[in-house]
């Protein structure tokens, strides 16, 4: 039986910030219906889901792992949905009109088959000659830096209303100790320890307008919580293209002592028609 979540707005909160996926003006000129929604904020949908499915354990040695496939824009009605079964159990986004946001699976413990990601072949359409990646390769360290993941900003989205499906755990207390960092805040600070790598690369190069294509969070040892210091590094798996954009997939963990806390995959897709490098 499907537990399926109540639909809900996912605000773009990122509409102020000019020049990205998330302006309207930006997104529209790439094709685009207006500013969208990050795909991070999308996975704010399924904890409920995912704690009625397999408990506090998902925090714990949980996946969610999501390729994203149509975008939504602002305050658009959107709801999770979970299919309970063994392995790797089918999770999706849907909008109200039926159409399909996002797809993947969902988690609990070891598992024999690979994630909705993870069975991606990651090098399958890889760039011969790369224009805004060009200094990006498969094999590549995102080297280790130590970060303190606060409380501000996660309180601040709370207080603005801008986490889809607030818990209480994302506050104060919770079964761990501390509060819980929530799946858009997991996102945040684990693509940040990244991309303070990335950027500096693809701003060489000319740069252009980038957006989320996939997002899997995986607790090997978790939860990710507020107030603490962890060691955030990882790898790139891949560079390639499709028509329209040039993409890495990495992967990056917060590590506690050695101990992968949690972890990222991601796909980063950056649009060919927003880099001067591909003006006709």
């Amino acid at each position: 039986m499907t537990i399926t979540g109540e639909y809900r707005e996912s605000i773009n909160a990122a509409n102020h910030e000019g020049g990205g996926i998330h302006d309207d003006a930006t997104a529209t000129k790439l094709g685009f219906r207006g500013g969208t929604v990050a795909g991070s904020i999308h996975l704010d949908l399924f904890p409920p889901l995912l704690l009625e499915a397999f408990g506090k354990e998902w925090f714990e040695t949980g996946s969610l792992s999501i390729m994203f496939k149509n975008a939504t824009v602002s305050r658009e009605p959107v709801r999770a949905l979970l299919e309970p079964g063994a392995g790797q159990q089918r999770a999706w986004i849907e909008r109200d009109d039926g159409m399909l946001v996002g797809e993947g699976t969902a988690s609990v413990g070891a598992q024999t088959e690979p994630s909705a990601l993870r069975s991606i072949d990651h090098g399958a359409h890889a760039a011969p000659a790369p224009r805004i990646l060009a200094g990006i390769a498969s094999g590549d360290e995102i080297p280790t830096t130590r970060h303190h993941v606060g409380a501000s900003r996660q309180r601040d989205l709370l207080d603005r209303g801008l986490v889809t499906e607030p818990l209480d755990w994302y506050r104060g207390d919770s079964p761990w100790g501390g509060a819980v960092v929530c799946p858009q805040q997991s996102v945040h600070v684990l693509y940040t320890a990244a991309v303070a790598h990335l950027s500096p690369i693809v701003a060489k190069t000319g740069g252009g307008v980038g957006l989320f294509g996939a997002i899997e969070l995986e607790n090997v040892n978790g939860p990710l919580q507020l107030e603490r210091d962890y060691d955030f590094g990882g790898r790139i798996l891949a560079v390639g293209e499709s028509p329209k954009t040039e993409y890495t997939w990495f992967e990056v963990a917060a590590s506690d002592g050695g101990m992968p806390v949690t972890r990222m995959l991601m796909q980063l897709r950056w649009m060919k028609a927003s880099s001067p490098l591909y003006a006709e």
